[in-house]
């Protein structure tokens, strides 16, 4: 007998879907949705402790591997839970932040090995939870993170996070462990709740996390402290920032690394940055410049930036025999942010005449200051043939910019200028203010032009580090 044609179809449930499909909708769920579905039926309980469907969360968001899930002879499931159990108020940075202390570890396994065995284990929850008592402010949950994997370092050389050489100036940066970072927390005027993340302990050079934000900071932000040396107040403390977070700050750094944006040079991490236009061909001798700003030999007030860059000199080794030559001297313009140019000429480099032939390769590390935050240099070698020593030919030098990072005016300073601009408004109402500034620069005063320093160079084919004996020569 047929059925009435106006008999409506059964209502379309999930607990008449066949299993396959509805093994396929969960595939998509986050853990979340997943583990919400254990509540709403029987039937879907059954199908959401389904292993395979937490494996993609397991590697997803703690990286387990299928090796590490045989070691533990546990469920996909059961090693989740556990997990979380232990680090889920991290779940949104521990895949990021694990996954760059690996590709650290594997890429200085390869390079820097004695680098790896400074490395400290994790941490637990009341070791983090103790060192927010003693300071009294609350740790970001990136920063705990990242803890959890690596506590740090020992205060050794090389640092974890870069190391630096110019004449007699050297420093390398140790990422401190949680309790000598806790050890250096700042309550001081002008470093106010300031936690040390690095430390150099041959210029005593920190790089410092802001827990609040107070004096003119923003919260999190990483920055170099910077005294301001005209200023009478041990307050008035401007900031190099180098991070927002410390996520973005520590990944952004390792991704540099293992990406071989900085070189490593005697096991250690330099942290000179290269353009990759950066780079000149002339016939057969090839030009390369990177480039570094030391914030620990500058200030913003006086303003002073100094740069140091480093110069590959490369002839190709497809060239004849006949090309090897020599260089004389050299030749640079130098021209600062407000386009003042700058022409110095000298002979040679670091004192220096160095002989290229066939696949031979030059290196030297110089420096130069600007009064302004940025400028950039160009320029040329001059060399003579060896075989043919009448013959005479300019090497182009690539221009090379050199920025000086964003830097933020110590709040001490900002309110002393602003009662000078008070009292020149009251007494001298006809006279008008010029200089304007902002939160992130502040408009100096030139008083030095760009000077360029080869007569304090010092070649680097392979660095050595020198004993610390402070400043740089060209500043003592």
């Amino acid at each position: 007998m047929a059925a009435p044609l106006n008999m409506e179809p059964p209502a379309l449930s999930l607990e008449l879907l066949p299993t396959d499909p509805l093994l396929l909708i969960l595939s998509f769920l986050d853990y979340r949705d997943l583990m919400s579905c254990c509540y709403l039926s029987r039937r879907l309980n059954q199908l959401s402790s389904h292993d395979p469907l937490w494996k993609r969360h397991c590697k997803k968001y703690w990286l387990i591997s299928e090796e590490e899930k045989s070691q533990r002879n546990q469920s996909w499931k059961a090693i989740f839970i556990s997990t979380y159990s232990d680090l889920g108020r991290y779940i949104r940075y521990y895949a990021t932040l694990k996954k760059a202390w690996d590709d650290l570890e594997k890429y200085l396994g390869q390079r820097c090995p004695r680098m790896i065995g400074s490395l400290k284990e994790s941490v637990q929850e009341e070791d983090l939870d103790a060192v927010e008592a003693q300071i009294g402010c609350k740790l970001p949950d990136d920063y705990r993170c990242s803890f959890r994997i690596h506590n740090g370092q020992k205060l050794v050389v090389p640092g974890l996070m870069g190391s630096m050489a110019l004449s007699n100036h050297y420093r390398s940066e140790d990422l401190l462990d949680i309790d000598t970072a806790a050890g250096g927390f700042q309550q001081r005027l002008g470093l106010k709740q300031c936690l040390p993340l690095t430390f150099c302990i041959h210029t005593g050079l920190s790089q410092y996390m802001a827990l609040e934000s107070v004096e003119g900071r923003n919260k999190y932000e990483i920055f170099y402290q910077c005294p301001d040396q005209m200023a009478r107040s041990p307050s008035a403390i401007d900031m190099f920032i180098t991070g927002t977070s410390y996520l973005e700050w520590f990944t952004s750094y390792v991704n540099k690394v293992v990406t071989g944006g900085y070189p490593i040079i005697r096991d250690q991490i330099f942290r000179y940055v290269h353009d990759k236009e950066c780079v000149a061909t002339t016939g057969d001798i090839t030009v390369s410049v990177s480039t570094s700003f030391l914030p620990e030999l500058s200030s913003v007030h006086p303003p002073h930036y100094f740069f140091t860059y480093r110069i590959r000199i490369e002839m190709s080794k497809d060239a004849l025999p006949e090309k090897a030559c020599q260089l004389d001297s050299r030749y640079w313009r130098i021209t600062n942010a407000k386009g003042d140019v700058e022409e110095v000429q000298g002979p040679g480099v670091v004192g220096e005449f160095p002989i290229i032939s066939p696949g031979r390769v030059y290196e030297y590390t110089s420096c130069t200051t600007f009064s302004t935050t940025s400028g950039y240099m160009e320029g040329y070698y001059t060399f003579h043939c060896l075989y043919y020593k009448e013959k005479f030919f300019n090497v182009t030098i690539p221009r090379f910019h050199m920025v000086c990072p964003t830097f933020k005016v110590s709040t001490a300073r900002m309110v002393s200028r602003n009662a000078v601009v008070f009292i020149l408004g009251v007494f001298f109402s006809d006279l008008l203010f010029s200089e304007e500034t902002n939160d992130n620069e502040y408009a100096v005063d030139e008083d030095e032009d760009s000077t360029d320093t080869d007569e304090y160079e010092d070649r680097r084919r392979v660095l050595d580090i020198p004993a610390p004996s402070g400043r740089c020569p060209r500043h003592t």
